[in-house]
């Protein structure tokens, strides 16, 4: 599981090319829910080492985050060759994670 924020935004051409299973969390470091989230986000993702996971660091003027229509933080986007199957967003347990991890992964 990566725990932090990428340095640098990926373009949503870059995510849209991504190959396999991808998750992409939209938050920031201040926000309660994104640390409150962080154990059942952890939990869902244990046995997952080689699933991609991208923190993006989200907030006003990210073009990547408005252009997944972000509204609320956490938000998980659940991808598969770059498309997004599904997302969750704030989740409140780990098996609504678990449930977006079933649709992406093999």
């Amino acid at each position: 599981m990566n725990t932090t924020p990428a340095s640098t935004e990926p373009s949503r051409a870059e995510v849209d090319a991504l190959a396999g299973a991808t998750v992409l969390e939209f938050g920031t470091g201040w926000c309660g829910w994104c640390r409150g989230a962080q154990p059942l986000i952890a939990a869902a993702f244990a046995g997952q080492p080689d699933l991609r996971h991208l923190k993006v660091e989200d907030g006003p003027g990210k073009p990547l985050g408005r252009s997944f229509r972000v509204k609320l933080w956490p938000t998980l986007v659940f991808l598969k060759d770059g498309q997004e199957v599904t997302r969750v967003v704030r989740p409140g347990d780990e098996q609504a994670i678990r449930d977006g991890l079933a649709k992406i992964v093999n």
